[in-house]
Formats: structure tokens, C-alpha cells, sequence
């Protein structure tokens, strides 16, 4: 078409209107000096989320390059925030983008449509901040983000904006706002210190909040996995985090091994050349200091992180660790740091660091992963759907994925037979590595008769958080010659997310790290085995070859509902399965309306309601799944339950075992009170409770029972001088030397304790004759600990036989898998109790040398014959003391029975006739 000058003179100041136009909206989104007060990286000042909201809320409405989205409440009621940036035109498809996306990820198209899918698609990368909220650079590096994406107009923002969608994501508003309230409340500048506030910086779970993930127990999480891994499947995801190792300004990929050995080899090496493009960023702009692969503890091998759960899901997750302050600090000079090698090419020398630096070297990670995506949109978009298909193709035929423990079987093998590694056959290797039963699971059916279906939902309900593909069955169907009822649930092996799958379901093997042979051993960055369905409790099957079935596909990311059973009208009352968790919100529920409940030993400690109106009943009941049976025949003799009143230890800034015990108690119904340990010193207990938790690192662990210089210390509380007045109630530490009185006198007097971790050691100082059974013959004689040479257990599952005479023990199952840890930063004591005391009884026992189910337990063979929890009668009342954490991140619902035991049968019990 051939235009005339009038034409082309009308097209170019068309052209220049719309040029104005966008110039003078991004002018009208305001600067952070403008909205704030300061420049975002200004020494001594820190924004809080009030404030950084009304930005974000601003900007978008002022910017065409934004999106707001509210991705959910967080557990303080605040409106968690996502900030979609894109170029205009994107934005105005941004749902069919995102539906883009979602189908690269599944992965169910054929080739020729995901080429034709990549070269159409924008590359989706998510970056966030704040989920730390004492590491403050992440939230304060997001506001600049923002502000530079509306601000900037070079050619290369442009690029990043017309070749990706970026989701600015906030993680932790809870925190920010407390952790910036806290800081600037010192009105003087220079006196500002970032020390630690009166309280954790996510309500249940404070630092924890990044171990959260494939449990999605925090509500923050839910927002943040149906945002992921339902809805936007990003191809990256960078987690901002601090700080760096000493000596060094940011800790940036690629990360040290061992990397996880069911997540695809495409992330490794994927994330080499995301850390290439950083570091070389770096290098261009003169900023040394980034340091990778062994320069820093962090790992690839550990799921259920914000950054680490996407390589489950064939994305590419990326953590730097800054070092930064609001307070001017300083770099010190390490020598050993200051000589260039591969994991930290270009040393930074020793200086006073500044915030803004901090900010500065933020923005260059973020554009430099930016630039990435947009040079290699269409390759991030078929990399995603080639790992995909790579996991539906495994699934979907006989595979096997390599362990350490049977490469090592098999090299075993080979030496035994006096062969040649390198001279084995194609069918020799198949002998050793590829037998029938070794070969992967084809798919898992969680069956909906078993004992505690409830927590199994609660468990699929995980998977759906994290986008896994669930099936339930419509009606009643067999596999492998065993029949399952209607309302089962399958998740099939032949989906793209196949390596989370694989991770909830089957156990971690952790391969023997350490420093060199003999050596110490090098600590996960994380848990070394967590196999979600173990810790549950949750029973399903393994299905070994192809199979179908009469099953419907839920929809991605809805949570399941337990069914609304009805109940029968009766005379006789109604029992509830003590095995079942949620029996005990139900009986919850009750109690706190006056119902009268008691427990019948005969039936391992089955609920037993005697008169309850059916209306009430059902109000009880409902969304738990739990039935309610007429008992049929004679109910036996019972005890009566009452309420138990509940005091639960904590101290000044937060204890997160504490944190999560506080969620689980209100996930199942039982009213507590928090108290302090000045509250606890002062006495007359017994007068407002029945029972005290003690969770781990209320009291430091005994070094008689302890491991090798892994004796507890009493962490330093606060100088009161530093703390406002109405803060002082919460300092203060226990120490066994002051505590011990008082706890014997409101044990003697009918009180009871549940002491797990480290607190377990009460038991000792209490004057129980226990000794630690992880102690072997000394050279000169007697016995000595046992050293982490000799003995190392990071967080890992393991194996114990449960006594079944005791009431603590109603509604467990003869075995349990329970998590425990005795690593980097746990205490986990094993007992031996003195012979013939009916006083004291073992409740959890190691009964054989390998009680290993899921992780790293060097030297197991020494749990053998071990106790690891037990009770005892002190007085009138009983201590129950478990050496691990039986609440544990609120994802041990298999033995959450033992504390409801204990908490209710210390609401005072009643013989009670017929």
C-alpha cells in the first residue's frame, strides 16, 4: 500500500501522541523518594508494608506495565500482593500468556504444537523478597524493582518487557511490617539496630516460613503454591535472600552437591547458566564479591523451599544470599577469601558496607536473570515442556532411577565377584541395577478404607498445593488383584510433576557426604530424608505396571473436603476411632459445649460420646470426615475427658518449635496459653494449668546425654535496656538449676509435662536414673559419647516400635514412623531406662540395627535397643519426654496422636461406670 505525504504526516504524529502518551504515564507512577519520604537503599531507613502496599497499589494504577493481584489474606489478615509486569500489549493478554504457560508445563502437546506453543509464548520468571523479614535487603530490592520496571525506557527494559512477564511477588507482609515497625522505631538514626523484636516474623513460623512448602501448612504458602505451581508455572524462580558467607557479597548458582537425584539434569545445568549470566553481570559492572558451587553450605538436594520445590517441577529455582543492612556494616577481610578461585572468581575487598550497595547488586542479579529470559524466551518455554515429557515418558513405561545405596549395593557386588567395573556386560548391569523390583512405581492409590482417611486428604490436599495431577475413583475398582473402594484417590507416575510426586511418596538416599574419608560429615543444607506420606501416617500402595481405572481427574490445585458423614440416630451413643486425628478436634468441639466424653481402653482409646443430640453431633463433625458409629454390644468402663488447660513455653523473640506447636494445637481445637519462662519461675503452676509443653530448646540438652559436643546452651536473652518496658514479661531464659523446682513441685502435685527435644533432658535433671544410649566403650575405659564420626542423623525418618499397653499410645500403630534429627541444628537424645522400674515406661523404642525409612542415618546400628520417648510418674502426676520434635513443622501428623494423648489425659480422667 503506497500513502501520501498527508498520510505518512498523519501516522507520525499519531505515532508521537502515543509516544507522549506512555512517556507521561510512566512519569505518573511515583518514586520512591516521592512516596516514601527516602530513596530506597538510604542508610538507617526501612519501609514497612503499610506503605510499601500503597506504592504497589500506585504504581499499578498509575503504570500500564503493571497488573495488581491479590493472592490471598497471610495469617495476620493481610492482603499478600502480586505485581504482574509486562509491556502493555502483553498485559493485554495476559490470561492467554498465562494459560501458555500453564501447558508448556503440563506437557501434554505434542512436539510440534510446543514449538509452535514456544514461539508464540513469553517467558515467565518470578521474582520475590521479604520472605525472611529480618533480611531485609529482599523486601526493599522488590519496591526498587518495581520502581525501576515503571521508571526505566532503555532499550533493554523494553526488551525484558515485550519478551517476559514478570511476577514481583511479596512473600512475607506479616514480617515486613513488624520487622521495619521494629527498626524504626529508634528515632535517632545512627542508633538504629536491626536486633531481634518480641515475636516471630511469620505468626507460627518464623525463619521457618521457607520450610513450609510441599506441606503448605502457613497460609502465606497456600497463596504462594497455588500462585506457582496451579496457576502461572514459572520457567524461573528467584528467591532473594541473606546473608553471604564472610568475606564475600552474595552467594549466587550454581549451588555444591549432592543435587537430588529424582529431579531432571536439565535444572543443574540450567542453573549453571543462570549463574553465568549473573556472575558475568557482575564482572561487567565491577561489583566482585558473588560467590557459588562450594563456596556456600546451600544445596540442590533438599525439597520443600520456596526456591528448592521448583526443580521438583522442571523450574528453575534460583537463591542468592546477600550480605546487607540498613545499618552501615562491615565487610571483613578473610585471607582465605581473597584469593580468586572457581568458586569465587573475583574477591571483594574489606570495606563498610552500605545498604543502597546491597540494592544496587540486587537490581544487577534481577536484570541479569531478566536479560536471560528474554535472550532465550522460546528455549526456557521448550526446556520446561522437554522436562516434562521427560517425567510423563518415565511414568509411563518401566524405569529406574539410580540410588546411592544400590549403586553401592552394586559396586559392592561387583567387587565380591572379582569382576572389572568397566568390563560389565549390558546384561550384567541389568542383573545389578534393573531387577523387576527395583523398577519405579507406575502410580500410588492412597485407599479411601483406611484407618485415617481424614489426614490422607489432608495429604492429597499437600499434592494439590503443588500442582500434582490426583485422580479419585467414582466407584469401586481392582488393581493387581486387590480391591479398593469408591473415593480413593491415584496419582499416576505419568505426569509432568513426577518428581515431586516421587519425593512425597518414596524415600530420600542420601548419599554419605563427608569433608574425606573418616572425616566429619558435611551437613545437609536442610533435612536429608522428609517422605511427606511417612511422616502422615498416610497408607497407600504401589503400583508396579501400567493399570487403569474408574477414575475422575480433580481439578488442579482444589482442595479436597472430607465427606459430611451422616449420623444415625441412637440411644446407645456413638464412638469415634481414636486413630483417627481429627477425632480429636471433634472431641474438641465437644468438650467446649459440655458434652461428656470418655475413652475405653478396650478399644485402644476410642472415643466414647454417651448422650449427645444428633444436631450436635453433626455441628461437631463437620468438614473433618470423622465417623460417628453406634457401638454395638456392651460399651466397657471408660474414663471421663475434660479440657485440659494448656500452657505452652515460648520466649522473647519466638520460639519456632514453639510457633508450629502453636498451629497444630489450633488446627485440632485445644485452647492454650502461651507463658514465659519469668511467668513459669514464679510458680504456683498448678493453680492455672494441667499440663506444660516444653518444646525443643525450652531447656538446654544435659551433655550426659548427648552426643559428642552437641550439649545444649542456653541462648543470651536481650539486654532489658534495649527492650521497650512492656516487652520484659517475655525475657528470660530456663536454665535446669532454677526451673527444676519448680516443675517437680507442679508435677508432684498432679501436673503434668510433655518435654520433647532437647527438653527431653528434664527427665535426667528431675533425677530420673537415665542414661543416653549413644554411647560407646572408651579406650580407658567406662564409655564415652559417641562422636558425629561415629554417629550422624540429620533430619531424616526413621522407624520405632510403640509400647501399646500405655494410654499415651491409643489410636498409634505398632510401628511409627517419626522424624528425627540429630544434625546441624537439632538435638535428638536416645535413653536408656534403668531395668524393673514400673515407674518409668518406654513408649517409643529402635528395635532393630536399621530403623532408617527415608534419609541419612550413618551409624543407625547404635539406636538399636534405644528409647526414644517414654513417661514417667513423678508425684501425682507424669512427665512424658520424647527426644525429637513429634510436632515438627506441623507435618508429623503420624505422631501428633502422642501429644493429643498426653494433653487430654492431663485434663484429669474419672473412672467411670457403665
Amino acid at each position: 500500500m503506497k500513502y501520501g505525504f498527508g498520510q505518512w504526516r498523519g501516522r507520525i504524529a499519531l505515532a508521537l501522541v502515543m509516544l507522549l502518551a506512555a512517556g507521561m504515564g510512566q512519569a505518573a507512577a511515583p518514586s520512591p523518594r516521592e512516596h516514601f519520604g527516602f530513596d530506597i537503599g538510604d542508610d538507617y531507613m526501612l519501609a514497612n508494608y503499610t506503605q510499601t502496599e500503597a506504592y504497589f497499589r500506585k504504581v499499578a494504577a498509575a503504570s500500564d506495565r503493571f497488573v495488581l493481584q491479590e493472592l490471598g489474606k497471610t495469617s495476620e489478615g493481610r492482603s499478600q500482593l502480586m505485581l504482574v509486569a509486562s509491556s502493555p500489549a502483553n498485559l493485554a493478554r495476559l490470561e492467554e500468556y498465562r494459560a501458555l504457560s500453564g501447558r508448556m508445563a503440563r506437557a501434554r502437546d505434542d512436539e510440534a504444537t510446543a514449538r509452535a506453543l514456544a514461539a508464540q509464548g513469553k517467558a515467565v520468571v518470578w521474582i520475590d523478597g521479604g520472605l525472611h523479614a529480618n533480611e531485609t535487603v529482599g523486601a526493599h530490592q522488590l519496591i526498587e524493582t518495581v520502581w525501576q520496571l515503571a521508571s526505566r525506557d532503555d532499550a533493554e527494559t523494553r526488551r525484558i518487557l515485550e519478551d517476559t512477564i514478570i511476577l514481583l511477588v511479596h512473600a512475607n507482609p506479616d514480617g515486613q511490617e513488624l520487622y521495619a515497625d521494629w527498626y524504626m522505631r529508634e528515632p535517632v538514626p545512627e542508633k538504629r539496630v536491626l536486633d531481634k523484636p518480641p515475636r516471630l516474623y511469620q505468626k507460627y513460623a518464623g525463619h521457618d516460613n521457607n520450610r513450609d512448602f510441599y506441606m503448605a501448612a502457613l497460609q502465606e504458602t497456600r497463596n504462594l503454591n497455588r500462585a506457582m505451581y496451579t496457576r502461572w508455572y514459572p520457567q524461573i524462580v528467584y528467591n532473594h535472600h541473606q546473608t553471604s558467607p564472610k568475606g564475600t557479597v552474595i552467594v549466587i548458582p550454581p549451588y555444591r552437591d549432592p543435587y537430588n537425584y529424582n529431579i531432571d539434569a536439565m535444572i543443574p545445568v540450567g542453573l549453571e547458566a543462570l549463574g553465568s549470566a549473573m556472575n558475568l553481570r557482575y564482572l561487567q559492572e565491577g561489583k566482585p564479591g558473588a560467590v557459588s558451587k562450594r563456596g556456600s553450605v546451600y544445596s540442590t538436594w533438599w525439597n520443600g523451599g520456596l526456591r528448592t520445590m521448583p526443580y521438583f517441577h522442571n523450574m528453575m529455582g534460583v537463591l542468592t544470599e546477600i550480605t546487607g543492612n540498613p545499618t552501615p556494616m562491615q565487610i571483613p577481610f578473610i585471607p582465605e577469601r581473597q584469593l580468586p578461585d572457581s568458586n569465587l572468581p573475583a574477591p571483594v575487598a574489606a570495606q563498610t558496607w552500605h545498604f543502597r550497595q546491597s540494592i544496587d547488586y540486587s537490581l544487577t542479579a534481577n536484570w541479569a536473570l531478566l536479560d536471560y529470559a528474554s535472550r532465550n524466551r522460546e528455549q526456557l518455554l521448550l526446556n520446561i515442556y522437554r522436562m516434562g515429557r521427560n517425567s510423563i515418558e518415565r511414568g509411563s513405561r518401566d524405569s529406574w532411577t539410580p540410588s546411592p545405596t544400590a549403586l553401592a549395593q552394586a559396586k559392592l557386588a561387583v567387587e565380591k565377584a572379582g569382576r572389572d567395573k568397566g568390563a560389565l556386560a549390558a546384561a550384567q548391569v541389568q542383573q545389578l541395577l534393573r531387577q523387576p523390583d527395583q523398577r519405579d512405581a507406575r502410580g500410588y492409590i492412597i485407599p479411601a478404607d483406611q484407618a485415617d482417611f481424614p489426614t490422607a486428604v489432608k495429604f492429597v490436599d499437600a499434592l494439590q498445593l503443588g500442582g500434582v495431577e490426583v485422580m479419585r475413583a467414582s466407584r469401586e475398582f481392582t488393581v493387581a488383584g486387590k480391591k479398593y473402594p469408591a473415593g480413593s484417590f491415584v496419582v499416576r507416575g505419568d505426569q509432568a510433576f513426577r518428581p515431586h510426586v516421587r519425593d512425597m511418596f518414596e524415600p530420600q538416599d542420601h548419599p554419605h557426604d563427608f569433608e574425606y574419608d573418616g572425616g566429619p560429615p558435611i551437613a545437609p543444607y536442610d533435612s536429608a530424608g522428609w517422605t511427606l506420606a511417612y511422616q502422615m501416617g498416610v497408607s497407600f500402595d504401589r503400583v508396579m505396571h501400567g493399570f487403569a481405572g474408574p477414575f475422575e481427574a480433580l481439578p488442579i490445585g482444589q482442595l479436597q473436603t472430607p465427606v459430611d458423614l451422616p449420623v444415625a440416630h441412637s440411644s446407645r451413643g456413638y464412638l469415634l476411632d481414636a486413630r483417627v486425628n481429627d477425632s480429636v478436634l471433634v472431641i474438641n468441639r465437644l468438650l467446649r459445649e459440655g458434652v461428656e466424653v470418655r475413652r475405653l481402653p478396650g478399644r485402644d482409646g476410642a472415643f466414647f460420646l454417651p448422650a449427645v443430640p444428633v444436631p450436635q453431633l453433626e455441628r461437631a463433625l463437620r468438614g473433618t470426615g470423622v465417623r460417628a458409629v453406634v457401638p454395638k454390644g456392651r460399651v466397657e468402663a471408660g474414663e471421663v475427658v475434660h479440657a485440659p488447660r494448656i500452657a505452652l513455653w515460648d520466649h522473647y523473640g519466638g520460639s519456632m518449635v514453639s510457633g508450629w506447636t502453636r498451629l497444630v494445637l489450633e488446627n485440632f481445637g485445644f485452647d492454650y496459653q502461651v507463658v514465659y519462662p519469668q511467668q513459669i519461675l514464679k510458680g504456683r503452676l498448678r493453680e492455672r494449668f494441667d499440663v506444660m509443653i516444653l518444646p525443643s530448646g525450652a531447656l538446654p540438652l544435659p551433655e550426659a546425654l548427648a552426643i559428642e559436643g552437641k550439649a545444649g546452651r542456653v541462648p543470651a536473652s536481650p539486654d532489658p535496656a534495649t527492650i521497650p518496658d512492656q516487652y520484659h514479661p517475655l525475657l528470660g531464659e530456663l536454665t535446669a538449676e532454677k526451673v527444676v523446682p519448680v516443675l517437680r513441685g507442679f508435677l508432684e502435685s498432679g501436673g503434668h509435662v510433655v518435654a520433647t527435644g532437647s527438653s527431653s533432658g528434664l527427665a535426667l535433671a528431675l533425677g530420673l536414673p537415665l542414661q543416653s544410649h549413644l554411647r560407646t566403650p572408651a579406650a580407658e575405659g567406662g564409655m564415652r559419647a559417641l562422636c558425629q564420626r561415629e554417629y550422624y542423623i540429620p533430619g531424616s525418618v526413621l522407624q520405632v516400635a510403640v509400647d501399646k499397653s500405655s494410654p499415651l499410645s491409643w489410636g498409634l500403630p505398632s510401628e511409627l514412623d517419626v522424624y528425627f534429627s540429630d544434625g546441624r541444628w537439632d538435638n535428638a537424645p536416645v535413653f536408656e531406662l534403668p531395668a524393673g522400674r514400673a515407674d518409668i515406661r518406654p513408649l517409643l523404642s529402635f528395635a532393630g540395627p536399621a530403623p532408617l525409612r527415608s534419609g541419612w542415618a550413618w551409624g543407625q546400628e547404635h539406636l538399636q535397643g534405644g528409647v526414644l520417648a517414654a513417661e514417667a510418674d513423678i508425684g501425682t502426676g507424669r512427665l512424658t519426654f520424647v527426644g525429637t520434635d513429634i510436632t515438627f513443622r506441623a507435618q508429623t501428623h503420624g505422631s501428633f496422636k502422642l501429644l493429643f494423648n498426653g494433653l487430654l489425659r492431663a485434663g484429669g480422667s474419672d473412672a467411670a461406670q457403665n
